[in-house]
């Protein structure tokens, strides 16, 4: 459809955030006038501790701002790329924020050149600023002179270029045929294929599925590496010009990471989980007694004919449910998620693919994305993002914005929680054999198979490629594939034929674009595995811990986050029992397949 075509009931209600565009655009005007008071009443004047703190409140008073307006226009631009009024007023609107921060980047350069007393001074009176004073002073060795850092802001709403040239080719330019198969007809697009033809039972249908998208994205995939090249050497030039020892180094830096915990996460995953998955591979082989196992058959589910098609309405009923062990308000927020329309479903022509959950600071609502295919996997899905506006629903209640930026390592455990959680939940509902492996099908498929597998081998693949933009090298589209492809073969082995197009699933998600988000999923993962075993057992005390953890927002490292959650991430062995608790799911599925029979 198009998006004028989507019924009401199906799309979020962004004047949550805003009553009217008119509205948006007067706190736009409002963003501007808080700048130029910002500029005019402390520029050169950051002496003091008082006159510190009170400007940074106003500056999280802009942050505030800001994030409203451009969630009020991004997140419609997201609903339909192909629509130029949208683009141009989420353009329009980082025009004005990026202007805003360029009349202040001042701010930060002046309180690193405060005497230390001052700054201690000013730590100790913050409130709500104190933690980014300390992050302030932690950067200092990397801030450059004041009118570079100027400069660098005033460049900063072309730096994400990249990442535009990336969505408009995708979901603006890019348009597929339909297919034929044993002569029916089917309609093709990037939603249809990533969200229903790589779950289709029918092997002739999903396998023509797969090599039409890859043909056709094929077409694209010199644009595409051209903009991730801009990208990965941007950030390398921006490593260099910090004083940062290399690009990884700059990239976890404010995450407060150590290279140790990120590499980690990618070799223990790969090396200890592959036999796991291999083992999974051929199961579904098995299962659909396939003549060999693809890499167009991997999102498969163990049994399709026991995989119901779920509606709306009995979404919100598995989710209110099977998340109700986290107390009567956070099945509220969920009720509210329906009924107040934060969740946008449709799946029309020009929609950013995938899921996201946004929460404004100051808005009583989060905005979820996703595109509805009434599958069990989007129920998954929405218990995972409504994991992300659980988390912000308890930060951002008590935190103010700037402690509300929460380090990218532990930002999905409360959203993978969730989704272990609905499992937890659904075990309890039937006993059957059957029933039983569908459940873990679920868990595994989606929840293990999305985060542990999927993210995790484009986080091995996205170190491969800073590695050659660290050594001075950029990167082409063949040269991505080649990478992929490598990471791949690595990790199935000879358990999977790796399709033709296999190669190209570099160019198929958004996260190369956001840093190293990628490998996050799995660290968030590990963390909300452990926890998620200690609320299922525990109950009410695990959930107010959890909650705790998940109001500490950014004032927390993640290595205190985990502790704060009962999971030491200093060591491996959260890891190793994750990756050991995923191999029983698989053993308990290949036991219950001989059981059945079939």
């Amino acid at each position: 459809m198009k998006r004028s075509e989507v019924p009401v009931n199906m799309t979020w209600d962004l004047g949550l955030i805003y009553k009217t565009p008119e509205e948006a655009w007067a706190a736009a005007d409002e963003l501007t006038a808080l700048s130029d008071k910002i500029e005019s009443e402390y520029k050169g004047r950051l002496k003091d501790a008082k006159s510190i703190v009170d400007c940074l409140h106003l500056c999280e008073k802009m942050d505030e701002i800001s994030g409203r307006v451009a969630n009020y226009f991004g997140l419609d631009m997201e609903t339909d790329y192909s629509d130029s009024e949208k683009v141009a007023n989420s353009g329009k609107a980082d025009s004005i924020a990026t202007e805003a921060y360029t009349k202040t980047s001042f701010v930060d350069s002046e309180i690193i050149e405060a005497d230390s007393a001052v700054l201690e001074e000013a730590m100790r009176i913050g409130g709500t600023v104190s933690q980014k004073l300390r992050k302030i002073i932690r950067a200092k060795a990397h801030y450059l002179s004041p009118e570079t850092e100027k400069a660098l802001t005033a460049l900063s709403e072309f730096m994400g270029t990249p990442y535009d040239v990336y969505n408009q080719a995708k979901l603006s330019d890019m348009r597929f045929d339909d297919f034929t198969v044993n002569g029916k007809t089917y309609p093709l697009g990037y939603a249809l294929f990533e969200d229903e033809y790589e779950y289709e039972a029918d092997t002739d249908v999903r396998r023509a599925a797969f090599r039409h998208f890859s043909d056709k994205i094929k077409e694209y995939e010199n644009v595409t590496a051209t903009a991730y090249n801009a990208l990965v050497r941007k950030e390398k030039t921006m490593a260099n010009l910090r004083g940062h020892k290399d690009v990884f180094d700059y990239l976890l830096f404010e995450e407060e990471v150590t290279r140790d915990l990120y590499d980690r996460q990618i070799d223990v995953i790969m090396e200890k989980l592959a036999p796991h998955m291999r083992k999974y591979a051929k199961l579904l082989q098995k299962v659909h007694k396939l003549d060999k196992m693809t890499y167009a058959d991997l999102k498969l589910s163990v049994d399709p004919g026991f995989d119901p098609r779920v509606s709306i309405e009995e979404a919100e009923k598995y989710l209110v449910d099977g998340l109700a062990v986290m107390g009567g308000e956070y099945v509220e927020m969920i009720k509210k998620a329906f009924k107040e329309r934060w969740i946008d479903f449709a799946n029309n022509d020009g929609k950013c693919t995938g899921g996201f959950c946004s929460s404004p600071y100051g808005v009583p609502a989060s905005f979820i994305l996703l595109s509805w295919q009434n599958r069990m996997a989007d129920v998954f899905t929405l218990a995972h993002e409504l994991g992300h506006a659980g988390h912000f629903k308890e930060c951002n209640a008590v935190q103010g914005c700037f402690d509300t930026e929460v380090p990218s390592y532990f930002v999905e455990s409360p959203s993978t929680i969730n989704e272990l959680l609905l499992t937890g939940y659904l075990e309890k509902t039937n006993p059957d054999p059957r029933f039983r492996r569908w459940v873990l099908s679920c868990t595994v498929g989606k929840t293990y198979y999305h985060n542990f597998v999927t993210h995790l081998l484009e986080a091995a693949y996205q170190r491969e490629v800073y590695k050659l933009v660290d050594a001075g090298e950029s990167v082409q589209a063949d040269t991505l594939s080649e990478i992929f492809k490598d990471v791949l073969t690595r990790f199935w082995g000879d358990a999977v034929e790796l399709t033709e197009g296999a190669e190209l699933t570099w160019m198929r998600q958004p996260h190369y674009y956001m840093g190293l988000y990628s490998y996050t999923y799995s660290a968030g993962l590990t963390i909300s595995t452990a926890m998620s075993k200690r609320i299922l057992t525990e109950g009410a005390p695990a959930v107010e811990d959890w909650k705790k953890a998940l109001r500490a927002g950014s004032t927390v490292t993640p290595l205190e986050f985990a502790k704060m959650a009962g999971v030491d991430i200093s060591t491996d062995r959260p890891l190793l029992e994750t990756i050991e608790y995923i191999g029983s799911l698989i053993d308990e599925m290949c036991e219950l397949t001989e059981q059945l029979g079939f």
